[in-house]
């Protein structure tokens, strides 16, 4: 692959740009290295359309010659201790932190949130890196006890080997740090494809391990319009021993066919519907707030966001009166003007899905709260919507809507919320309001989902495994349990140590 100067295949960016200094990226990282390709694509702001930045298309040919890079670079960093490998991610943790400002722009730039919440993003993601800084010193094994006098049984957790890494569009700088800071601390080296709409966040990210220290090739960054090809040929490799992605459920199924002719571990996190309870015990004010957090962060593209509100038929018109007001005080616009809480969809392909559920959900007879159309700022905005009168055949009540829409739909009884909240082929997250501590326990126990939040509306964290039951995945990520699926477990049995 050549370093030379980028192809004259696009025009320059129309955009004024923010002071990004080195973080504004428009090469690849292999093996060390920041290359270019025969081609390169554009990425754009969802905000206004205007082009930010072009990076190469790299074929699946280059892929695999990342696969060789991180390949190479396997036995070196896999030979280095916890503690060594620690201190080239805590030096990452610092510099993510010292640059949280020009990463939040990038990513406003390149995926429209605002940049309150781009900042928390960077943050949050730092907090993985700073835990599995902690973590890799702690990869303990166990000495089990023996079977036969002379015998001594050791269980040792070792690195998988080299994984194929495929981030999201929707938090492109969390997700990136959630799945590199574990591979990393476990000893696994690295190929990462970012989204290609959001592909900035992942290689400022890559410049900063950089400078970090990180050995060249253990830490790749692919990018490519079209990942078909290139996940083919990764997923084929038998020099990748493992796969982890977070997206859709039908890209997930893809890949984890892909992956089995070569039997490699995969991890996925895809589609949520995660359901919403309130029940009339709750606080409504706390429900709305939970409610707010849950639906309208990063403009209700979660795969954990609040998907379908299951109000109690007791409270349901106090609840949606609140949460109508509330609504009623988002502020839409571009990610860098003040006050702005809700930035735009990641493109149009997100609005016609938008509008498609709304308008189905409206002629089945659902009732428009507030909202209901796209945005007078035109482009992908769309207007932060509530929906009543729901029916559990509406479209908007089965499928992830993936935008700022809040369907409500009534129950009676415990019984019926369970059984509507667990009537779906997801289960990644599901939240809860009520201030019975018996039926808090009940519903913890009861929802098919891999997280639950009791009276909150936002779970993630470092500390916690984050993953989803039924086809919302495969594996979890995040907290000591996140480095399970890095490192195979070898047993070793020790014998002749009889007198």
């Amino acid at each position: 692959m050549s370093i030379a100067a980028p192809p004259p295949d696009l025009p320059p960016s129309n955009l004024p740009l923010p002071d990004l200094g080195d973080l504004l990226l428009e090469r690849a990282f292999v093996g060390g290295r920041w290359i270019e390709a025969a081609a390169r694509f554009p990425v754009t702001d969802p905000a206004t359309g205007a082009r930010v930045a072009a990076v190469p298309d790299l074929d699946a040919a280059q892929g695999l010659e990342a696969v060789a890079a991180a390949r190479r670079a396997l036995p070196a960093w896999r030979a280095l201790t916890g503690k060594q490998r620690a201190a080239h991610l805590r030096a990452w943790y610092d510099l993510i932190v010292a640059e949280v400002d020009r990463l939040a722009a990038l990513m406003v730039l390149e995926q429209g949130k605002p940049l309150a919440e781009a900042r928390g993003e960077v943050l949050f993601g730092a907090s993985y890196v700073e835990w599995y800084a902690e973590e890799a010193k702690r990869l303990y094994g166990d000495i089990v006890p023996t079977y036969a006098a002379d015998r001594r049984v050791l269980i040792a957790r070792q690195p998988v080997g080299v994984v194929f890494a495929v981030t999201p569009w929707n938090f492109p700088s969390a997700m990136v740090a959630r799945k590199v800071a574990p591979a990393l601390a476990a000893g696994c080296t690295l190929v990462l494809k970012p989204a290609e709409q959001t592909p900035l966040s992942a290689l400022a990210l890559a410049r900063l391990a950089e400078r970090a220290g990180l050995p060249p090739g253990v830490l790749n960054v692919v990018t490519c319009r079209n990942p078909a090809p290139l996940g083919q040929a990764l997923t084929a490799s038998p020099e990748v021993a493992k796969v982890t992605f977070t997206g859709s459920t039908e890209v997930g199924k893809l890949l984890l066919r892909q992956s089995a002719d070569t039997v490699k571990k995969v991890t996925l996190e895809l589609g949520g519907h995660a359901p919403f309870l309130v029940f009339e015990d709750a606080d409504l004010e706390a429900a709305v707030e939970g409610a707010m957090a849950s639906k309208f962060r990063a403009s209700g593209q979660t795969c954990v966001c609040a998907n379908r509100f299951l109000v109690q038929e007791t409270v349901m018109e106090a609840f949606r009166d609140k949460l109508v007001a509330a609504v009623a005080g988002l502020k839409l616009g571009g990610g860098f003007e003040p006050g702005v809480t809700q930035g735009p969809l990641i493109d149009q392909r997100a609005v016609a899905k938008v509008s498609r559920h709304v308008e189905e959900a409206v002629a089945g007879g659902a009732e428009v709260a507030i909202g209901g159309a796209p945005h007078a700022l035109g482009g992908t905005f769309y207007q932060p919507t509530v929906l009543t009168g729901v029916a559990p055949s509406m479209l908007v009540a089965r499928e992830e809507t993936f935008g700022p829409v809040a369907p409500l739909l009534a129950f009676r009884d415990e019984a019926e919320a369970v059984r509507l909240a667990n009537d779906t082929r997801y289960g990644l997250a599901a939240y809860a309001y009520t201030r019975d501590l018996g039926r808090a326990f009940r519903l913890a126990d009861a929802l098919e989902a891999g997280s639950v939040g009791i009276n909150t509306g936002v779970m993630s964290t470092e500390v916690a495994p984050a993953g989803g039951m039924k086809e919302s995945g495969i594996g979890r990520e995040g907290s000591r349990y996140g480095l399970d699926d890095f490192v195979e477990l070898k047993y070793l049995c020790i014998a002749g140590l009889a007198a």
